[in-house]
């Protein structure tokens, strides 16, 4: 008979291999005992020295011939963790019963997913908000990317969760974003190209004429001698929208490390204490400046705007010391203007293909 004490989380199980398992390797007898958990799984577990026989550490291959006491020091799946409550700090830009608006730092991942099952917007929220473990996703309506910073608005009932959602769906949401990039742009524009995955490489996204319409419209704001400071709003939200796009416009953001191209960075057309500055600059410089909606309780519009983000600040000071703006550039840093409207572009088709955002909304994984 087989003596198996079940554990809660990260607990110890103990069991008796039965004789009719003689002869087997440990891990397969094991993987017979607790089906619930993979073999690979057990086995890393072995080679951790979490699994012992007769109190003593073992290997995957020693062979068990039956009356072995075994303790297994089950450790739990990293996903058990994902919709667990944490004590993360939030930087609050908004908040009332029906929606919270927060300022995403940097390095910060929105939502669980292999290799970041903890430690994400949505453990910090349930802890800030335990009501949300009753809203799908935890009220998350649309996404930025780890190392992009800037606003995002989470809805905290079903009802305006849903109201969001068909805004985002509308494209009334505004969205605009803040974004360095390399080279020289010369004049306003318009992006319409469509995003999908790119068949060279699941992990990333790209121009693909299967893919769904995505609109990036872009300004510029400052021109340095080899980058550009420029304004994006987005009429869409494709995954990773503006760094594909910009890269199709062969404008890859500063710091994007999946977008950017080789050698794209001059370094003898820069100082020292420039590229000492772009050297430490370890994330792709975008930053989502600001968010307007209507409110899905009263439906009036309501419309935030942050400061940019302090480490892009501190590069465009860099870069503003080592190359004078033009006269005729005016200064924008915290602007009060609206939204771009389509007068305000020129349309870019006959550029290269570029690829887009950072936002993704629900459903358009």
């Amino acid at each position: 008979m087989t003596d198996v004490t079940e554990p809660s989380l990260n607990n110890t199980i103990t069991l008796t291999i039965p004789h009719d398992l003689g002869g087997l390797r440990l891990d397969v007898a094991l993987q017979r005992l607790l089906p619930d958990h993979s073999r690979s799984r057990l086995q890393a577990w072995i080679k951790d020295d979490l699994v012992t026989v007769d109190n003593k550490p073992s290997s995957a291959k020693t062979k068990v011939w039956g009356g072995e006491l075994v303790n297994v020091q089950v450790q739990a799946k990293p996903e058990t963790f994902s919709f667990v409550a944490e004590d993360i700090p939030l930087d609050i830009v908004y908040e009332d019963e029906h929606i919270l608006v927060i300022n995403k730092p940097a390095g910060m991942v929105v939502h669980p997913a292999a290799g970041n099952w903890s430690g994400t917007l949505l453990n910090a929220l349930l802890f800030h908000a335990p009501k949300l473990k009753d809203v799908p996703r935890a009220g998350i309506v649309h996404r930025l990317d780890k190392d992009t910073s800037g606003l995002l608005v989470i809805a905290k009932t079903l009802e305006a969760q849903t109201n969001l959602v068909r805004q985002l769906q509308a494209r009334t949401v505004k969205r605009e974003y803040r974004a360095i990039v390399w080279g020289q742009i010369w004049r306003n524009g318009t992006i319409d190209q469509p995003i999908g995955r790119d068949p060279r490489s699941r992990t990333k996204m790209a121009i693909n004429r299967m893919g769904k319409p995505a609109i990036t419209r872009y300004e510029v704001l400052e021109r340095f001698s080899v980058q550009t400071y420029m304004r994006c709003n987005l009429e869409t939200g494709r995954t990773h929208q503006i760094r594909v796009h910009m890269q199709f416009l062969k404008a890859p953001i500063v710091g994007d490390p999946i977008y950017g191209f080789r050698n794209i960075i001059p370094i003898r057309a820069m100082t020292q204490t420039l590229r000492d500055e772009v050297s430490q600059f370890n994330r792709q410089a975008l930053h989502a400046i600001k968010l307007g909606l209507n409110h899905p309780a009263t439906n009036e519009f309501m419309e935030w705007q942050i400061e940019l983000a302090d480490d892009m600040k501190a590069l465009l000071e860099a870069m503003r010391h080592e190359d004078p703006r033009d006269e005729m550039e005016e200064e924008f840093e915290f602007s009060m203007e609206p939204y771009l409207s389509g007068e305000d572009y020129e349309d870019d088709m006959d550029e290269e293909p570029y690829v887009d955002d950072d936002f993704e909304l629900e459903g358009e994984e």
